[in-house]
């Protein structure tokens, strides 16, 4: 089981940017498992932004990226997306994606990278 988690630079605030876990080891559509993106700021502990289940319409977003930011899934890619619209210097982190497992997130990717300007 890998993921890989892409997408990440520099932005200037308020500028949308997508993040894309690329995910292989496993299937998407067939697995039922969801799917996480966490962030840790410089200095900070890592903590969930999002996750999306194994029904699409099954989301969870944490309350400060509540109505700016989208999960979603693509089964037949593999992929989750995080699509960041109008993110703050507040978001500034490294952003992770996991996969769930039945005790919690078992499988982890390297982050990448989003700083956001002001």
């Amino acid at each position: 089981v890998q993921l890989q988690a892409s997408g990440g630079g520099e932005v200037q605030s308020g500028c949308s940017l997508r993040l894309v876990c690329a995910v292989s080891g496993f299937s998407l559509g067939g697995d039922d498992y969801g799917i996480g993106w966490f962030r840790q700021a410089p200095g900070k502990e890592r903590k969930g932004v999002a996750c999306i289940g194994s029904r699409a319409g099954d989301k969870y977003y944490e309350d400060s990226v509540k109505g700016r930011f989208t999960i979603s899934r693509d089964n037949a890619k593999n992929m989750v997306f995080l699509q960041m619209s109008g993110p703050t210097p507040e978001d500034t982190a490294v952003y992770f994606c996991a996969k769930g497992g039945v005790n919690g997130y078992d499988s982890w990717g390297q982050g990448t990278l989003v700083t956001v300007s002001s």
